[in-house]
């Protein structure tokens, strides 16, 4: 394989033939080997990329100050990156010094080179179309690096939230089997009131259901850009108009309505929509985490545990205890929580990290949030297909144990007042009597009809008011 020789004001260097990206591109990779994870593996940051270049191109060749010709071909290089294709040219790790140079100039040396081809040059002519001087003509990564991620992270976030969603309706799903499911309500893990399977179900796609509207509310902060403010907010090497123009077209080719900062000094270092999104996806793990330590303790057992679901079962779950199956799913979903939530302290710091007119950290808060967003969207989907739409449910053993319970004593709370339900149910406690023969059998505090009235199925999940 040949090679070319390109050069910047540091020196030269030697390029694969084969490589749409050039020296600084290079430079950037030799420097950095932090991850390991490049950024062609996110393959939104990329189209971003040639979303951004394409409108800058746009906007500068409509006010007059980028060549017709040149522009045209810059547009139609930022095309391909927006088909998808190109994206093993993107070789720089998503962690590096810098603030994003060398990720913005590899996006620059890429569009330049192709740009360069479809108007018969050879890679690396760049008298002709220069990654600096016309690719990233009135730009710097200051604008369009964030700009690029704030839009790679909504394209992001919409698969995220339709997984979200999806997993929503899989525990609504649940909630209508098991409405007519009888099962005890616990607090502090101990007894506490009757409940239905179907209620457990259902309160879980409800809180799923709210984390979906905070990504809808988030989604609309990260619409605000910085496009044309270049290095520190100021416009400078920008043609008047530009930041304006740019940002309309960045808005009439994704079909989202962005919004261009209203100071822009102040939007170049800021950095307070990627800490609410980081905030929103810990809230989330959160939320599933505590959700799967539910459903591992409702699986628990089988003989020796509550016991009042089963979980799909998926593979052997010890190298030295024959039958023994554990419920892997909700524990691989639990550390996906952890991990994010870790995360999340790292979006803070790096946030907080800034000085004076620029946030030099973004790039590990880049890695942060695609990080987060990716094993999230993996691990609901993961939970939702092998395990939540499996799950059955013991019927007659959680019923069974609702009725042998203790703390089904609260429901005659009404009726025999809090004293003497405090009484049976020491009585209970101590002797092994059921509440039955406490209360019908040897008190006679209420007959059979009315403990079966008290006691029934809708009474016991929806209880009534009674005096």
């Amino acid at each position: 394989m040949g090679t070319r020789i390109e050069k910047d004001f540091l020196g030269q260097k030697e390029i694969p033939d084969d490589a749409y990206y050039g020296v600084q591109t290079l430079r950037g990779k030799e420097n950095f080997h932090i991850t390991g994870i490049p950024m062609s593996l996110e393959p939104e940051f990329v189209r971003a990329f040639g979303y951004v270049k394409k409108a800058a191109a746009l906007a500068n060749r409509d006010l007059g100050v980028l060549d017709r010709r040149i522009a045209d071909a810059i547009v139609v290089a930022c095309d391909r990156l927006i088909g998808g294709q190109m994206r093993d040219q993107f070789v720089t790790d998503f962690i590096q010094g810098g603030a994003g140079t060398s990720t913005n100039m590899n996006a620059n040396e890429v569009i330049a080179n192709l740009a360069l081809e479809h108007l018969g040059y050879r890679k690396g002519e760049y008298q002709h179309v220069s990654p600096n001087d016309h690719v990233n003509f009135g730009q710097s990564t200051n604008d369009v690096y964030p700009t690029a991620f704030r839009l790679a992270l909504i394209l992001r976030i919409s698969s995220y939230a339709d997984a979200l969603r999806r997993l929503q309706e899989a525990f609504n799903a649940k909630g209508r089997e098991f409405e007519g499911v009888l099962k005890m309500g616990r607090t502090h893990l101990q007894d506490a009131v009757p409940m239905s399977l179907g209620q457990e179900f259902h309160g879980w796609g409800t809180t799923i259901g709210e984390e979906v509207q905070r990504i809808e509310e988030v989604r609309s902060l990260l619409r605000e850009i910085n496009l044309g403010a270049t290095a520190i907010g100021t416009s400078v090497t920008a043609a008047p108009g530009y930041p304006e123009l740019a940002t309309k077209h960045l808005s009439a080719l994704t079909g989202i309505e962005f919004i261009l900062a209203g100071d822009l000094v102040e939007a170049t270092s800021d950095t307070g929509a990627y800490v609410l999104l980081s905030g929103v996806l810990k809230r989330t793990s959160s939320k599933l985490t505590k959700i799967c330590n539910d459903i591992r303790l409702l699986a628990s057992g089988p003989r020796c545990g509550l016991n009042e679901i089963n979980l799909p079962q998926l593979q052997p779950g010890s190298s030295i205890m024959p039958g023994k199956v554990n419920p892997v799913i909700p524990e691989v979903v639990n550390q996906v929580g952890f991990l994010v939530i870790g995360l999340d302290l790292t979006v803070t710091l790096a946030a907080s990290a800034g000085q004076l007119q620029l946030n030099v950290m973004e790039p590990v808060i880049t890695f942060a949030l695609f990080t987060s967003i990716s094993t999230m969207q993996h691990a609901v989907s993961t939970l939702r297909v092998h395990c939540i739409e499996g799950i059955t449910a013991n019927v007659e053993h959680s019923r069974e144990m609702v009725l042998n319970s203790l703390g089904i004593v609260t429901v005659l709370k009404p009726s025999l007042g809090y004293k003497q339900c405090a009484e049976i149910a020491r009585e209970g406690y101590e002797t092994g009597k059921s509440l039955h023969d406490i209360v019908v059998n040897e008190r006679k505090l209420l007959t059979q009809e009315k403990w079966d009235e008290v006691f029934s199925f809708e009474n016991l999940i929806r209880p009534k008011f009674e005096q």
